[in-house]
């Protein structure tokens, strides 16, 4: 579908604070991307996304001359890193559960139009797959700088390039990565880095509604992630190199390592917080 410019010429502004993804700009009321192997499954699934009367992602008007994916604008301001201080209360992260919730609802029944198709799970020798059977399409990747908020309150999610097959627990676990935070409070950010991350994962898991199966799994599906989430990135780093490796030598890995040793510390303690 081609895009129709409604003013030629118009300023480019890049947008910044993305890890992997170079080349993004706004213009006018519009973002410009770059495409990538799993562009169609994106835009059919951003289509379908607002059929379903989802509110809180950007709408694909087409492609532009140049050949990048044209999307609306969200106004508003990223909840940042370093993080907002009205973006650390229990108040936010509600919100967040929420908002993850009506997507997982809204993604269920999405099929992919003929042609399309999703970027495969890495297959790593020794390492088990991210999930058994998927039962939903998610984000896989709502940090602060995808989240944008307008009066302290969110209201959408950008960067869909990570989107794709997964599990509503694994892409809630993704989530609680940076909001519970499922992090050694050393590598947190500042403003939660001294939180109950126990009270926190509760306080999501509640608002989201998850079910007590998915309660009992998730400390041993997020230190299934750490271990899978180890490997891809060092892949990704060798193989893609770009975004991917300057946050692999930036000590990515270092983190992911620091974050499985903090949470077998503190399992019992955080499965006791999911089940009072």
């Amino acid at each position: 579908m081609k895009y129709v410019e409604p003013v030629r010429g118009a300023l480019e502004t890049p947008l910044l604070g993305g890890d992997v993804t170079d080349g993004v700009v706004r213009v006018g009321d519009t973002v410009r991307r770059p495409t990538n192997e799993q562009s169609d499954a994106v835009h059919a699934y951003l289509a379908h996304l607002e059929r379903a009367g989802f509110d809180a992602a950007p709408r694909f008007l087409g492609m532009d001359a140049r050949g990048r994916e044209v999307l609306t604008y969200i106004e508003g301001e990223m909840a940042g890193r370093p993080l907002h201080s009205w973006a650390a209360g229990e108040g936010f992260l509600v919100a967040i559960a929420r908002m993850q919730r009506r997507l997982h609802d809204c993604s269920a029944n999405f099929a992919l139009p003929h042609g399309a198709k999703w970027r495969a799970p890495e297959t790593i020798e020794g390492v088990p797959p991210p999930y058994d059977v998927a039962d939903v399409v998610g984000h896989n990747d709502i940090t602060p700088e995808n989240l944008i908020c307008v009066n302290g309150k969110p209201v959408g999610i950008v960067d869909f390039d990570l989107a794709g097959p997964t599990t509503r627990l694994l892409d809630v676990i993704m989530t609680l990565v940076y909001w519970a935070p499922l992090a050694d409070p050393a590598d947190r950010d500042p403003m939660l880095r001294d939180v109950d991350a126990g009270r926190r994962i509760r306080s999501f898991a509640d608002a989201y509604g998850l079910d007590a199966h998915d309660r009992e799994r998730l400390l041993e599906r997020a230190l299934r992630r750490c271990m899978r989430a180890w490997h891809t990135m060092r892949l990704r780093a060798e193989r893609d190199g770009g975004g991917w490796a300057l946050m692999w030598a930036q000590g990515v890995g270092d983190k992911i390592r620091r974050s499985e040793r903090w949470l077998v510390r503190e399992r019992e303690a955080l499965e006791l917080a999911l089940r009072s």
